[in-house]
């Protein structure tokens, strides 16, 4: 199924169109007005205001209130508009981009942009990933891996489910003490694991928990006996920084997680019309 521009658009043409769709998504079903009480209260838009009003008590209801649109002067129209592109973008989309193409000031797209990426954060994850599940690590940013106390890159762990969800984490040290923690709390007990064979992965821990089998890369094995491969996790790696690289350049290891989290919640949600996941988000009260 597609929605494209046009679709957006025609469903969401003005600002009152907006503001009406976060209040129903957010108050549409209450009972009764929360003041007077009256059952099935009838609300009306307050000229001039972002905000609702009860007929029998004058009750005043601002839906923007504690989302990301709270207090902002941008008109709803640009932010949807925003939150279109960045759900129809494979690559991302930088603040300079939507500069150019909403026709805000950059220092309002860089706002924009940076709390659009909050509603990509995946923390409502639902059970475990099953079999079978590749990990791996990768980093970001700096000259050198970490490997001395010069170390200037940013780890990344991921651990990925074929034909699945992803699961991702920026992590001070790619090694045991934090790997081990985040495939437990990620992946089922007693699931196929593929790695590859980095000593961080031989922990007691994961022979404990998981079937663990690993590729020999050194060798320039790239799918072993019985199938092993980390080979869909590591193209996820790699999609994502050709994404980062050519879209953003360069990410400050502040922000890296929730660069990270944008293209994991896009491959988890690859076979989905992502805008109305998005503004479903938005309109939750999150501040």
């Amino acid at each position: 199924m597609r929605y494209t521009l046009r679709d957006m658009q025609a469903q969401f043409p003005s600002n009152d169109k907006c503001l009406e769709m976060i209040f129903n998504s957010r108050y549409g079903q209450l009972p009764a007005c929360p003041k007077c009480g009256v059952v099935s209260a009838k609300y009306y838009r307050v000229k001039g205001r972002m905000a609702f009003e009860c007929k029998e008590c004058r009750h005043q209801i601002y839906p923007l209130v504690g989302t990301i649109f709270q207090k902002t002067t941008t008109p709803l129209v640009y932010w949807f508009h925003a939150i279109y592109l960045f759900s129809v973008s494979k690559n991302g989309v930088s603040a300079l981009e939507l500069h150019r193409q909403i026709d805000v000031s950059y220092k309002t797209a860089h706002r924009m942009a940076k709390m659009i990426r909050l509603l990509m954060k995946e923390s409502g994850k639902i059970g475990f990933l099953g079999t079978p599940v590749e990990a791996d690590e990768t980093y970001f940013g700096g000259r050198r891996k970490q490997s001395s106390s010069y170390d200037n890159k940013t780890p990344v762990i991921a651990a990925l489910e074929v034909e699945g969800e992803v699961r991702t984490e920026v992590v001070t040290k790619a090694h045991s003490k934090t790997v081990v923690p985040f495939l437990v709390d990620n992946v089922e007990r007693g699931s196929m694991l593929h790695t590859d064979e980095s000593k961080i992965y031989k922990h007691h821990d994961i022979v404990d928990y998981f079937d663990h089998k690993s590729v020999r890369h050194v060798a320039k094995e790239f799918v072993g006996r019985e199938g092993v491969t980390t080979n869909h996790v590591e193209g996820f790696f790699g999609n994502m920084k050709r994404a980062i690289d050519g879209t953003y350049h360069s990410v400050s290891p502040q922000y890296l997680h929730s660069y990270v989290s944008e293209f994991a919640f896009r491959y988890n949600h690859r076979d989905e019309v992502i805008f109305p996941l998005l503004v479903a988000e938005a309109v939750k009260p999150a501040l």
